[in-house]
């Protein structure tokens, strides 16, 4: 117990940092989905098992993620840490929650409050994502895949192999809601121009936060690891 209490002394802020970024990230997977304008390469997949399998988004969530944690722990536990846990047991049910009540307050969105949805969206995972990611408590257990399969693996560079493995998600995920019931026409809104604005757009916008905000922020904790 001393040494759990000591652990959470020690890395309070990054702790709190990791929560939130959690928390706005799953909000702002809910934003996404009301935008219905295309999500992120997971969320893609995601969607499409959503439609396909008939339980609670946060549940679906919770069991896809503990299956991709079983890869992780059995292949290199090196990536996963606290923040990791929290991102698989909460960021499913926010954004359920986060969904259901912006259905009620936005009923059949018109096109124009969509698209602001979608870029109000991009911007608030991007900041979640800075908070989370600087807190270096852990990585998605999705992220931990493709550092698996470039680091430990080799099977080729990080950027190449998270290419593939976005590829395969928004794939199987657009199968998935086509099984579903899904017609052709509906496949932007889970993989469409969000997914192409995600995939080409977070990396700089995350950088951004990073520099003028997050870092800032752990370094007033006496935190901020010094780069190499």
């Amino acid at each position: 117990m001393a040494k759990i209490g000591e652990y959470l002394r020690k890395n309070a802020r990054r702790i709190g940092m990791s929560l939130f970024g959690v928390i706005i990230c799953a909000i702002s997977v809910g934003i996404f989905k009301i935008a219905a304008l295309g999500v992120d390469p997971f969320q893609s997949l995601m969607a499409g098992l959503d439609n396909l399998i008939p339980i609670g988004f946060g549940t679906l969530y919770v069991i896809v993620n503990c299956v991709l944690l079983i890869f992780s722990l059995v292949a290199d536990r090196h990536n996963i840490g606290l923040a990791t846990f929290i991102n698989l047991f909460l960021l499913g049910y926010i954004t359920q929650f986060t969904y259901e009540f912006l259905q009620t307050v936005f009923v059949n969105p018109s096109m124009v409050v969509r698209v602001i949805c979608l870029v109000v969206g991009i911007v608030i995972i991007c900041f979640g994502s800075a908070f989370y990611m600087t807190a270096d408590l852990g990585v998605s257990t999705y992220d931990a895949v493709a550092i698996v399969m470039s680091g430990k693996w080799k099977w080729g560079q990080f950027k190449f192999i998270r290419i593939a493995t976005d590829l395969v998600c928004v794939v199987a995920g657009v199968i998935m809601f086509l099984l579903a019931g899904g017609t052709i026409a509906q496949i932007p809104t889970i993989a469409g121009i969000g997914t192409i604005v995600t995939a080409f757009f977070m990396g700089p916008l995350i950088e951004l936060f990073n520099e003028k905000v997050a870092r800032p922020f752990l370094a007033k904790g006496g935190n901020l690891k010094k780069e190499a």
